[in-house]
């Protein structure tokens, strides 16, 4: 059975006492979703969506590397917004974090309420990147898809 390990930050606001910040397992990095929240503060981020978009992916960046990963290795993201006219100015602060190709795959859908009133919350996956694959022979075992075996 696959070894699941939970990863914990403290620069990033702590969980609720029945979730993890993110969980890795099996070479992936499977995170919470994040709001605009501070961690110095821990309230909510002043601003419009673009502002706590931007906390909410830092605060996503944070878990990443407390895990070993990082943004460019982010493979889904799941965006939640509470008013889709807050599509765009989203979407800009996102493009400056996730610009690089291949891009993540992303879903964005509108909701009826977020946690303390947010407008926004981000989730992902990422993997943990090649040093993890290499360092496990993930990258040295055969491809049954190829038959190079």
């Amino acid at each position: 059975m696959p070894q699941k390990e939970a990863v914990s930050t403290d620069k990033a606001p702590p969980p609720l006492p029945f979730f993890s910040q993110a969980i890795k397992c099996q070479g992936m990095v499977y995170c919470s979703g994040s709001i605009g929240m501070d961690v110095a503060t821990m309230k909510l981020v002043e601003g419009g969506v673009a502002d706590r978009t931007k906390q909410a992916i830092l605060n996503l960046q944070a878990v990443l590397e407390a895990a070993g990963s990082s943004l460019d290795n982010v493979v889904k993201v799941n965006v939640f917004l509470t008013d889709m006219q807050n599509f765009a100015a989203m979407n800009k602060v996102y493009a400056e974090f996730f610009h690089k190709d291949p891009k993540p795959v992303r879903t964005c859908v509108a909701v009826h309420q977020l946690p303390l009133g947010t407008d926004v919350e981000i989730e992902c996956t990422a993997h943990q990147g090649e040093e993890f694959l290499s360092s496990t022979n993930l990258l040295s075992r055969p491809n049954l898809m190829t038959k190079d075996w």
